[in-house]
Parts: structure tokens; C-alpha cells; sequence
């Protein structure tokens, strides 16, 4: 039997957050339900499915990763816990592996009840009818919107004449989002070890780089590098980015050779316990930056220090970001990639060319982690707990026709994952070297 990765005292923890969310809400919990499914098997090609991965919500409240399940939350109930998953099934798992089923689900995940899949719709409604509201996220799946209007229809055939109409439905996410903003002790923990952990594999990619490398083998190093360290997998499609391919942000191709002259850009993160990495490095593929190139890289490198600077509970990411703005557009003057007025040129929005993203996001079980980002239309501010990318950068297309010759082509970022502190702020992703001198030392030492 395969044994649960899950802790199950912090996610007990988590049970008792949701049903004080619930209460702060206004909501009656003895007539409110949560329900949450897992992600489903998807299919590749023909019969090949994606790697499965447990859609997070429902990770987070029930530690399980076996798809198709489906997991109910009463608060107040007798049985406050359910789980609906696959039963067991030998020529099943002889092709496709473990399966706990109901009994082992119900004895190792530590739920109060447990039933098969294949009574899903027989027994939810019995479970709901005395239920009014029920937090469900319509839309993300055709497939389970119907499977819940199928329950919704019948607990309201089973009311009878009670002039009650359907239950209300009401979106769990943004319960779940305030929920994981805050990290607790054991997610930090978590949260270090895939830091450290990427930044090991980082340093490894830095120290095989070398002209004539391809972007490919490093995306299979970084894999090797991180999931020989614990990781699961990586936290999201990995970005190797050489020459001009860094100015798109998102680049997935991953399948061209580092030139001579060229800089690489690496964004790339591994998920540990479902916790994720998001580290983002530049640096020249020959070892040594040229003269723009290092003027460029270290103006941003400055600029990045300076706004992890500005973290401390009580600041906004707004305020960070729009110090971001500034500065970017301020190098981008002195660059001759804008001409005219600092201040004039951002209310334009004109520095939106060479930076067109934002100064970060939230950072945890997704690497776009869930929680808002505003209260009540105001930035919201840090609180200790929270964690976030800071990762300034500028992207100057091979094709502009405005920037000067030296400069086309060129893609820098510089990402760091930021935990807020009591007394400030602790950067988790420091390991990974991103100093001129600190580079040009560890890259290419390994050929």
C-alpha cells in the first residue's frame, strides 16, 4: 500500500479555517456544504493520458491524489467528512496501479465517511437535503456541472412542497484563495525545501552551460537535477530561453542551441509536497558578459534588490510595482529605448513595451497562487505569511526598430520568491546565484 504524503494535523487545520471563513461569511453552517472534485485523467494521444496532478483545492482539504473523486464538507454534521472515490479494482491496478478504495481511503486520509464513485449521485443528495447553501465552483468542468445539477435537481424533489426552490451555489474559490494567502509553518517549510531545491538545479544548469548546448537538454537536466532532490515534478512548463527567445515571455518551445554571444534566460521551478519554485536567472551562455549586456543585466539586478528591499508586512505590491515601473522606465531613458518625460511616459503606459507584465504574483500549491490581490477595490496589504515572486524585467524584441542595435534581442528577468516576516522579509531563493561576478565564476565550469 502507497502511503499518504499528506500531513493530516494541518490539514484538520485547514477543516477548522474553512468553517471560520464560513462563519465570518455570515453562513449558517448547519445548512451550508462544501463541495470540491478532483481533476480527471486527461487524455494525450489516442490512449496516453497527461501526467495526472491533483487539482489543488481538493489536494489542500484531503491530502488525496487519485482522480475522479469527489469530496464533500458538512460543517457541524455528524459526519462532517466524505470522500467519494474508485473502488478497488485488481486488473484495474495491475495496468494502472494502486487504488486505496473505500475502506483504506476512509482508515488513511482520515475522513469521516467514505463511498464509491458509482454512488455518487444515489447518496450526495441524501447528504445535502437538509443543506440550503452549497459552495461549488460552476464552469471549470461541463462534465461535473452536470453531475451537480443532477444532485441539486433531486434534493430539491426530495424537499417536497417546501416552497424552498434550488440550494444556493456559491463559488468556493475565493474562501479557499484567503485561506492559502497565509502560509502556515508546515507550508513554509515546504515552500524552502522546493526553493532550495530549484535553486540547487539552477546552479547545475548554470555550471553545464556552454556555447552549442541546446535549450532542450537543459529543460532535461533541470528535470533530472530537481526530481533526483524529492521534487514530484516541475511547478509549471519550464522556460529556457536563449537570445531573442527571452523577449517572449512565455516561450515553450525550448528546442533551439545556445549561440556564442547570446544571453539565456531560465525560468523554471520545482513542485515539492505540492509547494512550488518560481526562480528566474539571466546569464550570457559564454561565461562573460559583453559591455551593453552588463550594464543592462546589472541596472535590472539593482532595481530587483531594491524592491525585495521594500518588503515588510503593511507595504502593498501596488506600491512595489509601481516603484518597478519607475525605475524600469528610468533605465529605459537612459537606454534610448524611450525618449520624453519619466512621468509623462508612464502615464502613457509607453514602458509597457519593453515591460509588460507585473512585479509578481502570489507564490504556494500554484505557482499563480489563489487569494486576492485587492480589499475592498484598496492593494491589499503584507501580512507576515504571505509569499510572492519579485521579478522586474525587460524584454527588447530583435525586430524594434526604435532600440539601438546593441540592445535587440536581449531578455532579462530576475525572479525571487519572497516569504513576508514579522520584522521584514526573507528571501527564500537567494542560493541561486544572480551577482555579475557570482555568474561568470560557476557558468560553464562544468565543461
Amino acid at each position: 500500500m502507497r502511503k499518504p504524503m499528506a500531513n493530516f494535523n494541518e490539514i484538520k487545520s485547514r477543516k477548522i479555517k474553512l468553517k471560520k471563513y464560513l462563519q465570518e461569511c455570515g453562513e449558517d453552517l448547519s445548512r451550508t456544504a462544501v463541495l470540491v472534485f478532483a481533476n480527471r485523467e486527461k487524455l494525450r494521444n489516442h490512449d496516453v493520458h497527461y501526467p495526472f496532478r491533483q487539482d489543488t483545492n481538493f489536494y489542500y482539504l484531503t491530502g488525496f491524489e487519485e482522480p475522479d473523486s469527489v469530496f464533500l464538507y458538512r460543517p457541524n454534521a455528524e459526519k462532517e467528512t466524505t470522500l467519494f472515490v474508485r473502488d478497488k479494482d485488481p486488473e484495474r491496478e495491475t495496468w494502472d496501479g494502486f487504488r486505496y478504495g473505500v475502506h483504506d481511503t476512509r482508515v488513511e486520509f482520515k475522513v469521516d465517511s467514505t463511498y464509491s464513485l458509482k454512488d455518487l449521485e444515489s447518496v450526495m443528495p441524501s447528504l445535502l437535503v437538509d443543506r440550503d447553501v452549497l459552495y461549488y465552483s460552476l464552469f471549470h468542468s461541463e462534465e461535473d456541472d452536470e453531475i451537480v445539477k443532477r444532485i441539486v435537481t433531486e434534493v430539491r424533489f426530495r424537499s417536497g412542497r417546501s416552497g424552498k426552490g434550488n440550494m444556493i451555489i456559491k463559488d468556493p474559490y475565493t474562501a479557499l484563495g484567503e485561506m492559502r494567502i497565509i502560509k502556515s509553518e508546515f507550508e513554509i517549510d515546504a515552500l524552502r525545501k522546493a526553493a532550495d531545491i530549484s535553486c540547487e538545479a539552477h546552479i547545475e544548469l548554470m555550471k553545464s552551460m556552454h556555447v552549442g548546448v541546446g535549450e532542450k537538454f537543459l529543460h532535461g537536466l533541470f528535470l533530472k537535477e530537481i526530481m533526483q532532490r524529492g521534487a514530484q515534478r516541475e511547478g509549471y512548463g519550464s522556460i529556457m530561453a536563449t537570445g531573442p527567445n527571452a523577449t517572449t515571455l512565455h516561450y515553450v518551445f525550448n528546442d533551439m542551441i545556445c549561440q556564442e554571444g547570446d544571453l539565456f534566460l531560465v525560468d523554471a521551478g520545482a513542485e515539492y509536497n505540492y509547494y512550488t519554485g518560481d526562480v528566474t536567472r539571466t546569464y550570457p551562455v559564454n561565461g562573460r558578459f559583453t559591455r551593453h549586456q552588463v550594464r543592462l543585466y546589472d541596472s535590472v539586478l539593482q532595481i530587483q534588490k531594491s524592491l525585495i528591499e521594500m518588503v515588510k508586512p503593511g507595504m502593498t505590491l501596488k506600491e512595489i510595482g509601481d516603484t518597478a515601473i519607475e525605475q524600469l522606465t528610468e533605465l529605459m531613458v537612459e537606454e534610448n529605448l524611450l525618449k520624453g518625460n519619466v512621468k509623462e511616459l508612464i502615464t502613457q503606459q509607453a514602458y509597457r513595451k519593453y515591460y509588460p507584465h507585473g512585479i509578481g504574483h502570489w507564490l504556494g500549491s500554484d505557482v499563480h497562487d489563489a487569494g486576492k490581490y485587492k480589499i475592498k477595490d484598496e492593494s491589499r496589504k503584507l501580512e507576515p505569511g504571505m509569499v510572492f515572486t519579485i521579478e522586474p524585467g525587460i524584454y527588447i524584441p530583435l525586430d524594434d526598430s526604435f532600440a539601438p542595435e546593441e540592445l535587440k534581442g536581449i531578455g532579462i528577468r530576475i525572479e525571487d520568491n519572497i516569504l513576508v516576516t514579522p520584522e521584514g522579509h526573507e528571501n527564500l531563493t537567494l542560493k541561486a546565484p544572480k551577482e555579475v561576478s557570482d555568474l561568470e565564476t560557476i557558468i560553464g565550469s562544468k565543461s
